[in-house]
């Protein structure tokens, strides 16, 4: 059984940010290879969605019900519900969480 993947804005916008940094610093071509990993990832999650392991971050938070699978040189954080798995987040494995969350906070309020 598959279940339905879906992307929120802000693994979206994510994407986006993590693609403008990778043709900028590596090329187009490295920006390729990684978004593949990346899609074969997703696809992985819908197959096997309790397959990841729980966020080390977010463990110490008690924040269980998040799981992350890596996809190269990307985590990419989701949360299954019923059927459904949600992308939260797409970031590189370097990027400290606690920076990006902030950053993405700082983004919302923004807006």
């Amino acid at each position: 059984m598959s279940f339905q993947i879906v992307f929120l804005k802000s693994a979206e916008l994510d994407l986006k940010e993590l693609q403008g940094y990778m043709v900028k610093q590596f090329g187009k071509d490295a920006w390729q290879v990684s978004y593949a990993k990346i899609k074969d990832a997703v696809k992985s999650i819908g197959t096997f969605p309790l397959g990841g392991n729980v966020p080390e971050e977010l463990d110490r938070l008690n924040l269980t019900q998040y799981r992350q699978v890596i996809a190269g040189m990307n985590r990419i954080i989701y949360e299954v519900r019923q059927e459904i798995v949600y992308i939260h987040i797409v970031c590189n494995t370097r990027r400290d969480m606690k920076s990006h969350l902030t950053r993405r906070l700082v983004r919302i309020a923004k807006t």
